[in-house]
């Protein structure tokens, strides 16, 4: 996997300086994953400071792998026969296109290494990443793989 730069800003402070949320939503926040565990911005969304897609630009900045909206893109069989439908759903992560040797995916949490390793294993792909929201793929995971049950 071709690893990213990681930018050393939490991701409530990116979302701070894009004057998306302020810092007392942050703390606040914080307050409720120490209490319940969990991802930031997805406790974030929850907490209505946000909306997925300002998580997901973040994230997209913080990790630096692009951001991808779904709701129109085409995404390829052979792509998708690579990844069954529960591993989809599992780690919340479509496949999108394969050329060559590489599987192009999107997901909503680029920090689960375990899921991009167990991509490479089992489709004997490089995985190249995109960052989209939870909601996008689940919808794209319905659409396509729903769509692919009834043919």
């Amino acid at each position: 996997m071709k690893h990213h730069r990681v930018v050393e800003r939490p991701l409530g402070q990116i979302l701070m300086e894009r004057g998306i949320i302020t810092n007392a939503q942050v703390q606040e926040a914080l307050e409720v994953q120490k209490k319940e565990g969990g991802l930031i911005g997805d406790i974030i969304v929850k907490l209505g400071f946000a909306k997925e897609e300002d998580i997901a630009q973040c994230l997209s900045l913080q990790f630096g792998f692009p951001y991808l909206p779904l709701e129109n893109y085409e995404i390829s069989r052979d792509a998708a026969q690579l990844v069954p439908k529960t591993v989809a759903e599992y780690y919340c992560l479509i496949p999108l296109d394969k050329i060559e040797n590489t599987l192009t995916i999107a997901m909503a949490n680029p920090l689960n290494v375990q899921a991009i390793e167990d991509l490479e294993d089992s489709t004997k792909c490089d995985i190249q990443l995109f960052i989209s929201t939870p909601s996008d793929i689940r919808k794209s995971i319905e659409r396509f793989y729903g769509d692919a049950a009834k043919k």
